[in-house]
């Protein structure tokens, strides 16, 4: 099946990972349109600007956001009146939603959009106009698992490798710079959580940072963003292998990423970027069902399986058996 025309492509999840889940939907999608690109609809919160910056198939991206001109406040009617008209404005061919919404399959409709493309969930059908749609059972998979079926449905081929992101040039020419002076061999550590209970908590991975730089690792990333900050500062303390990694771009990240013998972190975005370059990468899910989607990342449970608990089931020797398990070893 081959999208004709100017194509929308519809990604309305909000977090980085979820964006880097659909990497390679948007790649085999990419591969069956005319031009070989697309105009993406995402949210700002998925960070597709600076996730995608170096992917070429990504024509330009469009924020999805429902507020009024102006307005602080979500307001639907309006909001999606104003997206409708903007996206008629554009003179799309072709759209692909993402996701089972009725509510954006109607904007797709509205704005006038010849070619009508998604899941086909419930009444998805009265504002969808191509098939193919996913069947019974395939509606109440995860999102990931969602697109992989459509795109089985759709007859596109997805990289067997998993999700790869581009790693933009300039990105890897300032990662060098703030890396000067610092060489040898580096681990990553994603200390970041979006919830508190995916959290494994300060004094585990303080132990983990001993344990690493004592197998011989002489710079120990230790990635998370602004409200990570001072943790990373206290682990940072008295450690001169830590190198604190707060709020950088994700380009950057992704660079840092390239070069690290692997990454062990909570289950967040680090993580998904992590799978997402290649690099070799131990998830901590205590909290939270293993993600399935990339080969680069391995799974580490605890006894008994995730819940809300399970972070704290985790313990260190598990995790170094684990990587020495899957690597032959801990160190370099």
């Amino acid at each position: 099946m081959t999208l004709p025309g100017r194509v929308l492509v519809v990604q309305p999840l909000q977090g980085i990972g979820d964006m880097i889940w659909h990497l390679p939907h948007l790649a085999a999608l990419a591969d069956h349109t005319e031009s070989g690109r697309f105009t993406l609809l995402a949210k700002p919160s998925s960070r597709a600007d600076d996730l995608l910056s170096a992917t070429q198939a990504v024509e330009r991206i469009i924020w999805l956001d429902r507020r009024p001109r102006g307005g602080k406040r979500s307001f639907w009617a309006s909001g999606l009146l104003r997206l409708a008209a903007r996206l008629r404005a554009e003179r799309f061919d072709s759209a692909v939603l993402l996701h089972h919404s009725q509510t954006l399959a109607s904007v797709l409709f509205l704005a006038g959009i010849r070619n009508r493309f998604g899941y086909g969930h419930a009444f998805q059908r009265l504002f969808l106009n191509r098939p193919p749609f996913l069947r019974g059972a395939q509606h109440r998979l995860r999102p990931a698992e969602q697109a992989d079926a459509y795109c089985a449905a759709a007859g596109w081929r997805l990289d067997d490798a998993g999700p790869l992101l581009t790693v933009d040039a300039e990105a890897r020419r300032r990662v060098a710079a703030l890396l000067a002076g610092r060489a040898g061999p580096i681990v990553a550590i994603g200390v970041g959580s979006s919830e508190p209970y995916k959290q494994w908590g300060e004094a585990r991975f303080a132990a983990l940072i001993a344990a690493l730089r004592d197998a011989g690792w002489t710079l120990l990333a230790v990635i998370g963003g602004a409200p990570e900050a001072a943790m990373i500062d206290r682990l940072a303390a008295g450690c001169p292998a830590v190198l604190p990694v707060v709020d950088w771009k994700l380009g950057e990240v992704c660079a840092l990423l390239e070069k690290t013998g692997y990454c062990v972190g909570n289950d967040t975005g680090v993580l998904n970027l992590a799978g997402a370059v290649g690099c070799r990468s131990y998830g901590l899910f205590g909290a939270t069902p293993p993600l399935l989607h990339s080969p680069h990342i391995v799974a580490l449970l605890p006894p008994g399986g995730p819940d809300r608990d399970g972070m704290q089931r985790i313990a260190l020797p598990a995790v170094l058996d684990a990587i020495a398990a899957d690597r032959g070893r801990i160190g370099p």
